[in-house]
This record gives C-alpha cells, sequence and structure tokens, in this order.
C-alpha cells in the first residue's frame, strides 16, 4: 500500500508559487533550470530575522528589487523579467484553481493577484527609469532602435492573425490581462512619460509608408492607447499632439504631429521628397497597358480595403478622443489648426512644402464624413442644430479669406460687429442661463485654447463638425477631384504632343526630336500611374463618394432653410447668414454632383430631388448667388444628369418634377442672358462653354410637351423682355462662332497646302515646321470647337422658330434676323463656297448641307409668322449679304439634298418678295430725294421711322436701333450713362415732321406719274401686337 503524500502547509505552497513567479531560490542548493537566481542577501536577511527561508507575500517586493539589482548571469532585462513574472502569475493562477481546499485556493489567489500587481508596478518603474537595476537597457547595446520596450507587447496585444497588404508582425504577444492592468492601474504622472515615448515610437513607425506598407499594426496600437482614459489625455497632452514653432505650416503638422503621419498613409502621389514606400503606382500601375485586366482589379480592390481600414481606424482613435469630455476639445483644435495651416491647399498651385499632401486630406475627408454619419440621416433630424452664426462668432476657424455668397468681406465684417455689440449688451442679463443651456446640449465642445479674453462661444458638436468637415472637404476630397481632372488633362495633352512628335519624327527623323519622345513616353507613364491611384483611392470608392453627397444633401437644405424652404419664387431680398455663407459650399456641391454623375453607378440610391430644386431657385438668381461662373456649374451638373438615350434614373427630375416643370426653362433663359457679362476678363469666351450646356439643355426640353409649352408662354409674355435678350445673344453668338469657324477653315486650308508640297516644306528649318505643324492642329481643335457650338445655336434658332416667331418679328430684331441669315447663305451658296470644302469635313463638325438646311427653315418658319409683311423688306435691307440669286442657288442645292419640296417653294415664294421689296425700297429712296440729316438716325444713317430722345445726352435716335443696341449693351451710346428701354422719350414733334416731310415728297412725285409706297408702310410703330405662331 503506497504511502500517501504528505499534504503541503499554506506557507509551502505560497513559498513554491513565488519561487516559480519570480525564478529565485533561498536556499544555496543547484537547481535545474539555469534562470534561478539564489537571492543570497535576501536569505540572510531572513534568517537574521529569524524566520525560515521561504518565501511569502511579505518578502514579494525585497526578493523583486534584489532579483532586478543583484546582476545575477543568465539573467534577462529587467523588463523582459518582469513581464515574463506576470506571465507565469498567470500560469500559477490557472493552476491554483484546481485547488480543493476553498481556503487555500483564496489565500493563493490573493499572493498571485499581489505578484501580478506587483511586476506591473515594476514594469513601470523600470519604463519611467531606465537607468535604475543595472543601467540602461541591454538592447540599446546591441545596436537596436531606441524604442519603448513596451512597443512589441502592445503590436502583440492588438495582431490579427491576417495583416494587412506589405505588414509584418513584430509583436510579442504579452501575458493575458497585462497590458489592461499596465494602463488602467497606475496614476497619470507616472504613465504619461511612458505613454509619450510609445506615441512618438508609433509615429515614427508610420512614417513615409504607404497604402502597401505596415501601417495596419501601428493603427491598432493607438486604437488601443486611446481607449484608455490615460492614454486619451496623455495623447492630447503631448507636445506633438499639435506642434509649435514660428515655422510651423501644413506640412510641418502632418510630418511632425503625432497623428499627422497616420493620416499621410495613402495611395495618392505626393512629392518625391515627402514620398512614401512601397511606390503604390510603381508595384501596381506600372506598365498598366500591358496588364492583365484581372490584375489591375486586384489592386483596386486592395488598396480600396486597406484604406478603408485607415479611415475605420482614425475615425476610432478620433470618436473615443470626442466621447471624453476632457480630450474632446483638443481634437477640434487638432483638427482646426490642420484646417488653418492648409488653407492655402484651395488655391491652383499648391506649395507642397508648406501645405500637407492630397493624401492627408482625402483621408481625413473620409474620416470626417463617417464622423458626420449620425446627422447625415435620410431625414437630415439634426440639420437645425447648424448654427450659422458659427461662421461669425466662433473663431476656431479662419473665415475671413474665404469669398461669401453675395456679401463683401465689409459687409460681413459689419454684421460682425453689429452683432457683437449687442451680445455684449445682452450677456450682463442672460449669461448665466445661457451657460446652463450650452452645457446642456449634446455633445457641446468645451472653451477655448486660444486667450483672447473673452470665452469663445460655445456649439454643440454637430455643428462644429458640420463646418469643419465642409472645409476639410473643399481642401481635401473636392481638391483631389480638381487634380485628378487637371492629371487627366495634362495626360490628353502630352498625348496630343507625342502624337504631333511620332508625326514629325515620320517626316523629318532628328535626334532632338527622339530624345524629347523619350521624354514624353516617361512623363505619360508616370501621370498615368498616379491617374490609377487617384482611381483606387477615391473614383472607385462608392461608399466615400455616397458619404459626400450625403453631407452635401444636408447643406443644401440647410442652406435653403435660411430663405424660407424650397419654394418659389425666392424673397425680394437675401438673408444676412445666406449672403454671408461661404461660396464653396455650393461651389464643392456642384462639383461634387458632377464629378460623381460621371461614375456609373455612383448616384444609385442617392436622392438627387433636393440636389434639384435647389439649382433650379438659385441658379438664376444672382441676388443671392452673385457669382455667375458658379451658377453656370448648376447648369453643368444638370447637362450631366440631362437623359441622353433611352431610359434614365434622372429622367423624372426633368419631366415630373414640379419646381422643374414650372421654373427650368424660364431660368436657364435668363442665365443665358445673364453670363454675357460677368465681370470676367475671359467673359467673351467663358460664356460660349456656359452657353453651350445651357444650349443642350434647351434642345432636349424642348423636346418635352410640358417645358413646350411654358417655353411659348414664356415668348408671349416676355416677348419684350428676358426672350428678346436670349434671342438676341443667340444671334450675335451664331454669327460670330461661324463666321470665327469659317474664316479659320481658310487658314487651316492654306497650312494644308503648305504642308502639301513636299519639296517646299521639307526644305524649311526644323523649328519653323515644328512650329506651323503645331499651329495647324490648334487651328483644327479651335475650328472643331466653335463649329460644334454654331450648329448648337443655329439648330436651337430653327426648331425654335417653327412654333415661335413673334419675338423674331419684332422691329428692333426683325433686320438683325434677316442680316444674319443673308450672312449664312451667302457663305454656304455664294461664290467664295468651294474655298471652304474640307477632306474631311465631319471631323471638324462642318456639315454645310445640314447647316444650309436649318437656315432655310429659318426664314421659311419666319416667313410662315410674317402676317405684317415686313420679313421680305428686312431681308433686301441687308446691304452686306443680300443678293436675291443666293435664293435659286440655294433652292438648288436643297433640291439635290431631298429637301422636302413644300419648304423649297416656300423659300423661292420668300426670295420672290425680297426682290419685290428690294425694289419697292429702291423707288422709295429714289422718291424721297435728298433727306434733311436731322430726320436720319445718328447710328445707322436711316430715316428715323420711330424718334426717341435719350435722356443723359439728349441726343434723338430711332427707336428700333436704339433699342436693337439696348439688347447687348444698357449704356447710351454717346456718353456710357445708364439707359433701359423706358427711359426713353418719343419726340413726337420730330417724328410728325418726318411724316409731314414723307407726304410731301409723295404728293410731288405723285405728280411726276411715280409711285409712292403708302406711309403707313413706311412709318412703323413699335406697339403692334405680335403673336406667337
Amino acid at each position: 500500500m503506497a504511502t500517501p503524500k504528505p499534504q503541503r502547509s499554506p506557507q509551502e505552497i505560497e513559498d513554491v508559487i513565488l519561487r516559480k513567479i519570480f525564478l529565485v531560490t533561498l536556499s544555496g542548493s543547484p537547481e535545474a533550470d539555469p534562470r534561478i537566481a539564489y537571492l543570497e542577501l535576501t536569505a540572510a536577511e531572513v534568517l537574521s530575522e529569524g524566520r525560515e527561508l521561504r518565501l511569502a507575500r511579505d518578502l514579494m517586493e525585497r526578493v523583486l528589487i534584489d532579483r532586478l539589482s543583484g546582476g545575477f548571469p543568465n539573467a534577462e532585462p529587467p523588463f523582459q523579467y518582469l513581464i515574463g513574472c506576470y506571465g507565469r502569475a498567470c500560469d500559477e493562477g490557472r493552476k491554483i484553481g484546481s485547488m480543493k481546499d476553498k481556503n487555500v485556493r483564496s489565500e493563493m489567489e490573493d499572493v498571485v493577484k499581489q505578484a501580478k500587481k506587483l511586476a506591473v508596478s515594476y514594469c513601470r518603474i523600470h519604463l519611467g527609469n531606465p537607468e535604475m537595476f543595472g543601467g540602461a537597457s541591454p538592447d540599446a547595446g546591441a545596436g537596436k532602435s531606441n524604442v519603448s520596450p513596451l512597443l512589441p507587447y502592445v503590436f502583440g496585444k492588438v495582431a490579427s492573425t491576417v495583416e494587412g497588404f506589405g505588414s509584418t508582425s513584430e509583436g510579442v504577444k504579452p501575458p493575458p490581462g497585462f497590458i489592461e492592468e499596465f494602463f488602467e492601474d497606475s496614476d497619470f504622472d507616472s504613465l504619461d512619460p511612458i505613454l509619450k515615448q510609445l506615441y512618438e515610437d508609433l509615429r515614427g513607425s508610420v512614417l513615409k509608408v504607404s497604402a502597401l506598407g505596415n501601417f495596419q499594426q501601428p493603427l491598432r496600437a493607438l486604437m488601443l492607447l486611446v481607449s484608455f482614459p490615460m492614454g486619451a489625455k496623455s495623447l492630447v497632452n503631448h507636445p506633438w499632439w499639435i506642434p509649435k514653432g514660428a515655422y510651423l505650416n501644413g506640412r510641418v503638422i502632418e510630418m511632425t504631429s503625432i497623428l499627422g503621419p497616420f493620416f499621410h498613409v495613402s495611395a495618392l502621389p505626393d512629392p518625391t521628397i515627402f514620398k512614401s514606400q512601397p511606390d503604390v503606382g510603381q508595384q501596381c500601375f506600372s506598365e498598366a497597358s500591358t496588364r492583365r485586366p484581372s490584375d489591375l482589379l486586384s489592386s483596386f480592390t486592395t488598396i480600396k480595403t486597406v484604406m478603408n481600414n485607415l479611415y475605420t481606424g482614425l475615425k476610432e482613435v478620433l470618436l473615443c478622443l470626442l466621447r471624453k469630455a476632457e480630450t474632446r476639445d483638443s481634437v477640434l483644435e487638432y483638427l482646426a489648426e490642420v484646417i488653418n495651416k492648409n488653407a492655402s491647399r484651395a488655391h491652383i498651385q499648391v506649395d507642397p512644402m508648406s501645405c500637407a499632401s492630397s493624401g492627408m486630406f482625402v483621408n481625413l475627408s473620409a474620416v470626417m464624413l463617417q464622423l458626420c454619419e449620425p446627422f447625415i440621416d435620410r431625414d437630415l433630424s439634426k440639420k437645425d442644430k447648424i448654427d450659422p452664426k458659427y461662421v461669425f462668432y466662433s473663431n476656431r476657424l479662419d473665415w475671413r479669406p474665404l469669398t461669401a455668397l453675395h456679401a463683401s468681406s465689409e459687409e460681413v465684417a459689419e454684421w460682425i460687429n453689429k452683432g457683437d455689440t449687442e451680445k455684449r449688451i445682452k450677456s450682463g442679463e442672460h449669461n448665466e442661463g445661457q451657460n446652463r443651456f450650452l452645457q446642456s446640449q449634446e455633445a457641446t465642445s468645451s472653451g477655448s485654447g486660444q486667450s483672447s479674453g473673452t470665452e469663445r462661444e460655445k456649439y454643440p458638436f454637430i455643428c462644429e463638425c458640420f463646418f469643419m468637415t465642409a472645409r476639410v472637404l473643399n481642401l481635401g476630397l473636392l481638391k483631389a477631384f480638381s487634380d485628378f481632372k487637371h492629371l487627366v488633362q495634362d495626360i490628353s495633352r502630352y498625348e496630343d504632343t507625342l502624337s504631333t512628335l511620332k508625326d514629325m519624327q515620320g517626316q523629318a527623323p532628328s535626334p532632338q526630336v527622339d530624345n524629347e519622345i523619350a521624354r514624353l513616353e516617361k512623363e505619360i507613364e508616370l501621370y498615368s500611374q498616379e491617374k490609377l491611384c487617384y482611381e483606387a483611392q477615391i473614383l472607385r470608392d462608392k461608399d466615400l463618394i455616397q458619404w459626400a453627397l450625403s453631407f452635401y444633401r444636408l447643406m443644401v437644405v440647410w442652406l435653403v432653410d435660411m430663405v424660407g424652404g424650397f419654394k418659389m419664387p425666392l424673397p425680394s431680398n437675401c438673408t444676412k447668414e445666406f449672403a454671408c455663407m461661404p461660396e464653396h459650399f455650393i461651389e464643392d456641391t456642384m462639383e461634387l454632383l458632377i464629378f460623381a454623375s460621371r461614375i456609373p453607378k455612383a448616384l444609385d440610391g442617392v436622392l438627387l430631388d433636393d440636389f434639384m430644386n435647389f439649382i433650379i431657385m438659385f441658379m438664376a438668381s444672382p441676388q443671392f448667388i452673385r457669382n455667375p461662373y458658379l451658377r453656370a456649374k448648376m447648369v453643368e451638373v444638370l447637362n450631366c444628369w440631362m437623359p441622353r438615350s433611352g431610359s434614365s434614373i434622372t429622367a423624372s427630375l426633368f419631366e415630373g418634377h414640379q419646381l422643374s416643370l414650372q421654373y427650368l426653362v424660364r431660368n436657364l433663359l435668363k442665365l443665358y442672358v445673364d453670363i454675357e457679362f460677368t465681370g470676367s476678363h475671359t467673359q467673351f469666351y467663358d460664356k460660349f462653354n456656359i452657353r453651350h450646356n445651357i444650349a443642350e439643355l434647351l434642345e432636349y426640353l424642348w423636346q418635352v410637351p410640358s417645358h413646350r409649352n411654358i417655353w411659348r408662354q414664356i415668348a408671349k409674355e416676355e416677348e419684350k423682355g428676358v426672350y428678346l435678350n436670349f434671342l438676341n445673344f443667340l444671334i450675335n453668338d451664331s454669327i460670330y462662332l461661324l463666321d470665327e469657324s469659317l474664316n479659320k477653315i481658310l487658314e487651316l486650308k492654306t497650312l494644308e497646302a503648305e504642308m502639301s508640297n513636299t519639296a517646299e516644306w521639307e526644305s524649311r528649318p526644323a523649328q519653323e515646321r515644328q512650329e506651323r505643324t503645331r499651329l495647324f492642329h490648334s487651328q483644327e481643335n479651335i475650328i472643331r470647337i466653335d463649329m460644334k457650338l454654331a450648329n448648337e445655336d443655329v439648330s436651337l434658332l430653327a426648331f425654335t422658330s417653327e412654333q415661335i416667331t413673334a419675338p423674331f418679328l419684332l422691329p428692333e430684331m426683325v433686320e438683325r434676323v434677316a442680316s444674319m441669315l443673308n450672312y449664312f447663305l451667302l457663305q454656304l451658296v455664294g461664290p467664295q463656297r468651294k474655298s471652304l470644302s474640307l477632306k474631311d469635313p465631319e471631323k471638324y463638325e462642318f456639315r454645310p448641307k445640314d447647316l444650309l438646311k436649318q437656315i432655310v427653315q429659318i426664314y421659311v418658319h419666319l416667313a410662315r409668322g410674317d402676317s405684317e409683311n415686313i420679313f421680305p423688306a428686312a431681308i433686301s435691307k441687308d446691304g452686306r449679304s443680300y443678293n436675291e440669286q443666293l435664293f435659286g442657288a440655294a433652292a438648288d442645292v436643297l433640291r439635290r439634298i431631298g429637301e422636302d419640296g413644300r419648304v423649297v417653294r416656300e423659300f423661292l415664294d420668300l426670295g420672290a418678295k425680297a426682290k419685290v421689296a428690294a425694289t419697292e425700297a429702291m423707288d422709295t429712296e429714289e422718291a424721297l430725294g435728298e433727306i434733311p440729316e436731322e430726320f436720319l438716325d445718328p447710328i445707322q444713317y436711316t430715316l428715323m421711322k420711330d424718334p426717341v430722345i435719350l435722356p443723359s445726352s439728349r441726343i434723338t435716335v430711332d427707336r428700333p436701333v436704339i433699342q436693337r443696341h439696348l439688347l447687348s449693351d444698357t449704356t447710351d451710346p454717346f456718353n456710357r450713362s445708364q439707359l433701359t428701354v423706358d427711359m426713353l422719350i418719343p419726340n413726337v414733334e420730330l417724328k410728325a415732321r418726318i411724316e409731314e416731310f414723307v407726304r410731301s415728297q409723295e404728293s410731288k412725285k405723285r405728280g411726276e406719274g411715280l409711285s409712292f409706297p403708302s406711309p403707313k408702310g413706311l412709318i412703323q410703330t413699335t406697339n403692334e401686337e405680335m403673336l406667337i405662331d
């Protein structure tokens, strides 16, 4: 029978456990484990105290100090030893769990708990004082980096089974519970230096790391540290939280602040000096044209995934800090500093030495949008928490340099000063109650980090977050869209130049051209890599685009609330709050909509009605949005949404939308007129592109019956108003564009002739050939653009004149219309038509047959609506281009190209009437004889029919002549003073004398047997009713 194993006393069990935990012994007998140290000094002290040589809980600290200070052979470095003690304590704790005696088990659990606490405490002491316990860490002597020994264990704590692309695992798994106990059970002063070192190490570990590098492990470590109250407090108190210094700028904050390098991690390009590794463009997209689509798709997916991990991690870090009242304001101060120091990122040219990278700001845009997620819900239920006065009274962000929607900088300053005065008056009686109210707000931001002598206005977090996000998006995501657009344009321009150089090289090879071709091919390859990096991080991230769309939907709804909500017409006066909002709020909204509209499926599921309402309300409202280019941007959005083929998700916005049906055509016509005068030095050329978009929209809307009916109604109501102005500018543009195109065609043919004479061409110097070749391609582009715009304008005149003729036939307009049509007819079928023949006219959008058909249709449409028979006389009166033979020549061409016979007959009939009118006009001129100069219009030098006096210059002119002038220029042509139609003063006395002169000449010539037209046909008034056919 086996002898039962003697039961150990609790003291013996305690001794065994502590020896195992601390790897020490008090007896000198040899041990199998070489790590076990004999504590001779402690043993002597125990014996001198008359105690047994056993370890006990009251000896733990003495044992630990002796073990750490003893310099034993085979000893681990202090920190690793202490972590080991904690781990062994955990192991012993698990074994204790199987003890049957509850009392002993409870006592031993206390021992283990005390040992763990002691190990953690001495870990902190050692990290705070590395020289203690045997000097500097052996790690430093081994030549390794001087990072906190705790860092690998933090990495081990957050290690994932699947690391990110390009990442490597550097972590050491800590004992269970060690990290939590280390950071939770201590005072701030002990932990702060340790945490500061960890934050600096984490920052260093992601410095210049790209999206393909190992940033995920440091990011998870950062998330872990800020989840502890002490960790959050230490981070925002770190000197590098917001770096200070005389040379502080946006790039310095990005590179030196703790969070900056985390936000810098990106796939987007950066100048070489700041470039991160691995190089995303080189690694994923080099020679992309030769790669398989599946390889590119894999790269796109990888980059999108890792960037979304970064966004989520950084959002959690900020959210953790924002949830704590004592750190919230520091986060807002950091964000404000980043925004303010990078304000120049909004410039077209950005200095990379003083501004943070695009990568940082796109990342910050994504993070801010995620922070906004709770209040950009479908119902926008929290929009009332956004206070427009934040722009004036919060001194966190600098709004002063920003252009306002309608107010001048002086008006904004005046309003702010007035508001400050009112606040000071009221503050005495309301201060206490106001403070209580503000403190009760959800997520209220706390006091100012700036000492200004007065307490900063307090706003709810939702309000602060909204305005900061708007600024970040302007400097980040929207700036990236602009950079991408310019990058694509650069690539296109380089490719055109490369094509030209290759043509030249084929004609006259030279080493210089070879070198230039090689340089361009290298540039195009690098630019193409950058373009694909933008596509990977931004264009293919549908969630990012849709978050931004949701944010800007809130923006437009919030702005509209300032003017009374979605209803028309708008108030007569713009509210001060709306007038003073930054212009970029709306510009960014429109740019995002344009960009998103060009990305397949980006608008799927997005609520566009609010955007549509906003655009219709404000695109023709200069009293609310002063900048005409900003209102023109709204038309560009509509142009992107315009259904072009088959069904479209946006068709209902145009064809079933209430505000659209009532106001869209009206406001497009008004903007077409307004855009004539933008105040810019490039206004003459800008208007053509803007009107191109408007014309495309109008052409589409004419096909929608409900819009066409409204259009006809506007033409009738505004016959002498906006519609007449629209018609005038449409005719002006048509004449200019077609004239410019035809002249350029003649220049192009001259260049073609030069280049086709091979012997003479090759005898010219190479530089001259290069310049002439570039000029040739430039002329080709100009003709293509101008011809396209001219076709559009003539088409607009053709289809509208079929149903709306009255405005064309007004006295102030009819001669202008006739002159335009005659000029076009002369160019298309006159003597010089053969000189306009091109080898490939379609290449230049030059379709002379279609153009002729449309011109003739306009003639015929106006003739059908000419109930007063004034159009033939207007045609024949044009001394510059009218020729009766052109009508027959045009009819011959029309028959050959298969035009409707009825139209040809009506056109010839109109030509015959014009011929008769020309004969009558000659007879009239002869019958009148010499006309007194006072009866002649001083501008046209023709007999006045309805003389009027100009109020400021007091000069008398013919009403139709001055009205035609005022359509394009609202000033007196003699002294440039302001002039409108209603200011004209009828010269009744002169009109009577003119009529008497005509009658007397008639009587005189009648006696000589000459026929003479009736005075009624000669003297026309301008108040006759003109109706739409």
